[in-house]
């Protein structure tokens, strides 16, 4: 029997800001539940989890687990070597915190932290962002007690007693962001009469959109707008060579944008991938949206994520294969079609989740006390 006064959760995984915000969002409603919670994070070392988690102001501990190479390949010797060492760390950072429960949000660690977890009898909780369920959540779906998700018939992935619809969880309160709008130009040094075309290449970069923006650089350069333009870490240096020191001062290049809540409030339209956190977020925030889906996940899955919002006309789908051609030329168009902007915008509001982190926290806490 524990004797803690207050509840302990392990929030495992990461690896993309599509795995790692939702996650602080989950962590922050717990608080807001419980302050006295103690919470603790387990990541993958070097991965952005580890710069991300503690900057809001939680402990992290990082297993050295990465993925396996697909193709045959030497390397895959170490990265089972790291699995087995993962796993015999997961296992002394539970018997050291000792968890009421252990929740899984997806990424490398997620694996060995919930499967030791599950071994010593320890209830887990699998959060599922996306219309489609990955090897390893179906694998930890065995043992889990409870496994949240976001779309509906997740039941030929996971027990359908165990599936909990709660929706996704997003990084914080995006509605009616409006009022910062003047504060977020100044932020990034735009200016108020001209309108804002706001590119999200991912917390990593996505290779197309930054791709289709750098090959029509001239295009956006003197189009009527300015772009503000995440393009990924992984992207950053070759774009930013490419655009400072230039005569493209409508043009504004960042790695990453920690000031999410500013960026959105800034935008008239949004570009972005369409994983299904950044989706929740977008509904939440209103704008016209263009969204790219990347053809390099399972199951196509970004794909359907973007029809369920196009079916409703609640957004703009640019498939990854015509991006180059089309993007650039679609989001110019849009900017002045106010009539299209405020129709995408009013439908994109009506599919918004606002209390799916809350719902989540509710379902961690009830296996807590269980």
């Amino acid at each position: 029997m524990k004797l803690q006064m207050h509840k302990k959760v392990i929030i495992s995984g990461g690896g993309t800001g599509g795995h790692i915000f939702p996650a602080i969002s989950v962590a922050n409603a717990l608080r807001r539940i419980d302050p006295g919670i103690e919470i603790l994070f387990v990541g993958a070392e070097g991965r952005m989890e580890m710069e991300k988690v503690p900057a809001a102001g939680y402990k992290i501990a990082g297993l050295p687990i990465r993925g396996f190479i697909r193709s045959l390949s030497p390397e895959n010797i170490v990265v089972l070597y790291k699995l087995i060492k993962s796993l015999f760390m997961a296992r002394m950072i539970i018997r050291e915190f000792n968890p009421d429960v252990v929740v899984g949000v997806g990424g490398y660690a997620s694996g060995p932290v919930l499967m030791q977890a599950g071994r010593v009898g320890i209830p887990t909780l699998l959060q599922e962002q996306n219309s489609y369920a990955g090897v390893t959540n179906k694998l930890l779906a065995k043992k889990a007690s409870v496994i949240c998700v976001a779309y509906d018939g997740m039941e030929k992935y996971f027990p359908a007693s165990k599936i909990i619809k709660t929706g996704n969880p997003v990084r914080q309160n995006f509605d009616d962001i409006d009022f910062l709008k003047n504060e977020a130009l100044d932020f990034f040094g735009l200016k108020k009469d001209i309108p804002v075309i706001l590119v999200l290449g991912g917390s990593l970069g996505a290779g197309t959109i930054n791709r289709s923006l750098s090959e029509n650089i001239q295009k956006i350069a003197s189009s009527e707008c300015q772009w503000l333009w995440q393009t990924g870490k992984n992207y950053f240096e070759k774009i930013n060579a490419l655009v400072s020191g230039s005569t493209y001062p409508n043009i504004a290049v960042h790695d990453f944008i920690n000031r999410m809540d500013y960026a959105f409030a800034a935008a008239d339209i949004i570009i972005s991938r369409a994983g299904a956190g950044t989706i929740s977020e977008l509904c939440l925030v209103g704008k016209p949206v263009i969204l790219v889906p990347s053809p390099n996940v399972a199951e196509d899955h970004q794909t359907k994520n973007t029809l369920a919002l196009t079916y409703r006309n609640a957004a703009i789908m640019i498939r990854d294969n015509e991006a180059v051609n089309l993007l650039a030329d679609v989001a110019i168009r849009l900017i002045s079609d106010h009539e299209e902007r405020k129709s995408l915008s009013a439908n994109i509001k009506m599919m918004a989740d606002r209390d799916a982190a809350i719902r989540i926290a509710n379902e961690v806490l009830k296996l807590a006390e269980a």
